[in-house]
């Protein structure tokens, strides 16, 4: 049973056609994620120039109530909130409400506010 040359290659391509359909690898990128909307937080006073200076203190009890350096967290958030008049809501991050409270650096380059 002699085959042809053409018989033989016809068979390689088809293998090797078949080979490479099963061994191809999709890649596909994962969907961005997208901000999630902020809950459960008071959104008066979260932007700049909404909060007046005496309602610096409530606000920054709420945002160092889960830290262990309160003393520290309490006098540089006061500090940011008598310039910026602006706390973000929240125990952490959410600085993007406040870009004042979020901008202002220590000499270092290091976040300022807490």
């Amino acid at each position: 049973m002699a085959r042809t040359p053409s018989t033989v290659i016809l068979s390689l391509v088809l293998i090797v056609f078949l080979l490479g359909d099963v061994n191809h690898a999709v890649i596909t990128e994962s969907p961005t994620p997208q901000p999630q909307p902020v809950k459960n937080f008071p959104m008066n006073g979260t932007t700049p120039g909404s909060l007046h200076p005496q309602d610096c203190s409530p606000r920054c009890t709420i945002r160092c109530s889960k830290t262990a350096y309160k003393k520290p967290c309490m006098f540089y958030c006061q500090k940011c909130c008598a310039k910026c008049l602006c706390v973000p809501p929240g125990t952490y991050g959410n600085k993007q409400f406040c870009p004042c409270y979020n901008n202002w650096k220590t000499k270092r380059g290091g976040p300022k506010c807490p």
